[in-house]
């Protein structure tokens, strides 16, 4: 044997044996060994605590990996303080209140190890360690996958957390580690965490994904650098900063995030360079508070998978975009609350379903050189004090190049719009704004459309090939210099009678926001309206339904209560106050859509409303994709639904239990209020699941006390689902043959009533499957007599899934 070398075989005993001597256990070798020393452990278990305090290498034999478990009953299987060599070792630690490696001192190699463990974490490094470790894997559903404190540093090379019961990789208390080619996944908390001043943590080459916290999560005045990284298939935020975090993300690849992709608060800042953002379920970046500031450089942002904002700046944080690319997303930019700004140069905002640019709430916007393409707004300056330039900027191949509203105020210099469908730009309920030097061409309606008196000004501005018009004007206000336009006509702008000449044509009608003038039609004699039918005609198609006997009482009870109201009116009388709006809870398929549309009818042969007609409305209809746009969305629905029913089918869908910044509250507070100013304009129904509704109701005061009763749709009955059936049969000429009935009655008791089961949906389901099959049998025979062709059969029935 080699001088210096220590080597300890396994006997197979509890004894430990060395050339030179006999020891009683492995931590006594490691006491015997000196710096320098080689031991080379045989494989099997070995129930010790190690410490290891010289510069030693310890390892297990040679083409065998993980045949030595250090695995202990209790305590930490392994500590290093000397900068010693361990390599090839598998690691059970069985204490949740410790580490199962623990690294204190030193500069060790740790290498090929395997940890698995329910420990508190799997490896920990503290104080003055800067251990090198390569090759390592962690298996701790217990807590901390690595964990690096106290001062801690050390390089991770090729290291993988396989399982997680906390954060993959934990830094905290100045430490500062660098991960080189690491992967983290399945933790159940953050992936990479680095929290506290003076701590930091460095990532080249990473990946984390499928972790059911945050990918990587910086706060509390730490810092970190990402490069060449990627963070996706998180259950939760992408990338969160908060408080006073700074990162630096080169390179990385941040996707298929159900929540925000990227995250800043509460004076983060975040240098984002040559790096993608796509497949993210809210913002890919959501920028709060004052000192907040996102610089992004050469990066691209895309493919969002929810109904939010591509990037979102509130609450007076700062976001700088140069060079970067917007594309595929509801809406491209919002820049919203007072002190809050973007900063866009050089930049691309394309294939966008809504908004490309949004400025609200006193927010301020800088947009230089950039291009916005197929939206359905280019830019839109929403109300008072909100702001800011745009610069040699071109918008093409948009519904409406340019929105100023509310008393916005920007400045646009030298823009271009080309192709619009409508405006090139639109003032209107007190804008304003400064357009100099701007362009537009081939637009579909107007170039620049100003109503509403609003003191805009347009200098030096040129229109071509604009289909309605180069400039209308509907009132005097705008201040126009040395502007021009290829028609004939000049300018369109308000005239009196006198004033009128051949040459120039008078604009006399105007039209809401972004609509059209129609092309004058001669006049067609109106289509003669269905007589109303008597409340007992609709009564009876009402007791005419299978089942809903409570239901039916309910209505029957409500329109009683009313009609003596309008009589007891009619003599003079004081009538009670009813309130007609009603709360329908049960299940799918019980024939709520249809109660409701019957109970308008009712109300207007009553004379109570004017024309009975339902309006069946969802969340999808209510609730719009950002600020402003919920509330017109839900105007527009009670306005068609005057005179008749608004029926809002699973209405806790506008108040889901984890809300976060979700605009369905603002489309229930609408609402309130329209039900308020209009209460004998509209009745209300509100349907859904009975116990969802509860909780809706509860949650919103408002709401629960604009209703005056509820009516329960309970589940049919397995004899009543035969009934529709027997209905579905004699309306389309069919019969039920000999058994068939007491298949049935078989079928629809033994029928799982989950929550797919459809009720009376489910029973005329039933009926068109029973056909299709009859269709495949009658078609084998020759000659189908007429029984053959209407008598449905027990065969006929679809099986039970």
């Amino acid at each position: 044997m080699a001088q210096g070398t220590v080597q300890v075989t396994h006997t197979g005993t509890s004894r430990w044996r060395r050339r030179t001597g006999e020891y009683a256990s492995l931590a006594a070798a490691l006491e015997a060994a000196s710096d320098g020393d080689v031991l080379t452990v045989n494989a099997g278990t070995y129930r010790e605590n190690l410490v290891i305090q010289r510069a030693v290498t310890l390892r297990g034999p040679e083409g065998s990996p993980g045949s030595v478990r250090i695995a202990p009953s209790e305590g930490v299987p392994l500590t290093v303080r000397a900068s010693a060599l361990v390599q090839d070792l598998h690691i059970e630690g069985q204490d949740s209140s410790a580490p199962a490696l623990l690294v204190e001192d030193g500069a060790p190699e740790l290498t090929d190890i395997r940890v698995v463990t329910r420990s508190a974490a799997g490896i920990e490094v503290r104080g003055g360690a800067r251990p090198t470790v390569r090759r390592c894997t962690v298996d701790n559903p217990g807590g901390i996958g690595i964990a690096v404190l106290d001062g801690g540093g050390g390089v991770y090379e090729e290291c993988e957390i396989v399982a997680a019961g906390q954060s993959g990789v934990a830094v905290r208390g100045g430490a500062h580690p660098r991960l080189e080619r690491c992967r983290v996944h399945h933790a159940s908390g953050a992936g990479l965490s680095a929290t506290g001043e003076h701590t930091g943590l460095e990532a080249i080459g990473c990946e984390v994904y499928e972790v059911k916290g945050t990918g990587v999560q910086i706060t509390g005045r730490a810092t970190a650098h990402l490069t060449d990284c990627d963070v996706h298939r998180t259950t939760s935020d992408g990338v969160t900063l908060d408080t006073d975090a700074v990162l630096t993300l080169a390179d990385c690849r941040i996707h298929d995030i159900p929540e925000n992709a990227i995250d800043l608060r509460s004076r983060s800042v975040l240098t984002l360079t040559r790096s993608t953002v796509r497949q993210f379920g809210r913002n890919g970046l959501s920028v709060w508070d004052p000192g907040t500031r996102v610089d992004a450089n050469q990066c691209e942002i895309h493919d969002s998978t929810g109904d939010y904002p591509a990037v979102w700046v509130s609450d007076g944080a700062t976001a700088v975009l140069e060079s970067c690319r917007v594309h595929d997303v509801p809406d491209a930019l919002f820049v919203l609350d007072r002190g809050s700004r973007a900063d866009v140069v050089d930049s691309d905002l394309s294939q966008v379903r809504n908004t490309a640019v949004s400025v609200s709430d006193g927010a301020t916007a800088q947009l230089d050189d950039c291009r916005i393409r197929e939206a359905a707004t280019g830019a839109w300056f929403r109300d008072h004090g909100s702001g800011g330039t745009l610069a040699n900027c071109t918008v093409d191949s948009v519904q409406t190049g340019v929105i100023v509203t509310k008393g916005a105020d920007p400045t646009l210099e030298r823009c271009t719009v080309d192709s619009p469908a409508e405006a090139g730009f639109y003032v209107s309920a007190g804008g304003r704004g400064t357009f100099h030097g701007c362009r537009v061409s081939g637009s579909g309606g107007y170039g620049f459309h100003v109503i509403d008196g609003c003191r805009t000004t347009l200098r030096k501005c040129r229109t071509e090939r604009c289909a309605r018009g180069g400039f209308e004007f509907s009132e005097e206000g705008p201040l126009v210099e040395d502007c021009t336009s290829d028609e004939s006509g000049g300018l369109r702008t308000p005239t009196t009678a006198a004033q009128e000449t051949p040459a120039v044509q008078t604009a006399t009608q105007t039209v809401g926001l972004l609509g059209s003038v129609p092309a004058q039609q001669a006049p067609q004699p109106p289509a003669p309206e269905p007589a109303a039918r008597a409340s007992k005609e609709v009564l009876g198609e009402l007791d005419a339904l299978v089942g809903l006997d409570s239901v039916k009482r309910e209505v029957r009870a409500l329109t009683d209560m009313i009609e003596v109201g309008r009589r007891r009116q009619q003599a003079g009388l004081k009538a009670a106050s009813v309130r007609r709006h009603l709360v329908f809870t049960g299940s799918p398929g019980t024939g709520k859509t249809t109660v409701a549309r019957l109970y308008g009818e009712i109300l207007a042969s009553l004379g109570v409303l004017e024309s009975g007609h339902l309006v069946e409305v969802s969340r999808v209809d209510l609730v719009g994709e950002h600020i402003g746009s919920t509330a017109i969305r839900t105007q527009e629905a009670f306005d068609r639904a005057r005179g008749g029913v608004l029926f809002i089918d699973e209405a806790y869908a506008l108040s889901p239990e984890d809300s976060g910044r979700d605009f369905g509250r603002e489309a229930i507070d609408t609402l309130v209020k329209l039900m308020e100013d209009h209460r004998e304009a509209v009745v209300v129904i509100v349907a859904g699941y009975t116990e969802e509704m509860r909780r809706f109701l509860s949650v919103n005061p408002g709401v629960a006390s604009r209703f005056s009763r509820t009516i329960t749709f309970s589940d049919y009955l397995p004899e009543e689902l035969l009934r529709i059936v027997e209905q579905q049969a004699d309306e389309h000429e069919y019969r039920l043959g000999t058994g068939t009935s007491e298949a049935l009655l078989k079928y629809f008791t033994a029928l799982p009533k989950g929550p797919a089961f459809g009720n009376g949906r489910t029973a005329r389901q039933t009926f068109e499957a029973m056909v299709e099959r009859h269709a495949g049998r009658v078609a084998q025979v020759g000659e189908p007599s007429t029984d053959d062709l209407t008598l449905l059969y027990p065969e006929d029935l679809p099986e039970l899934v």
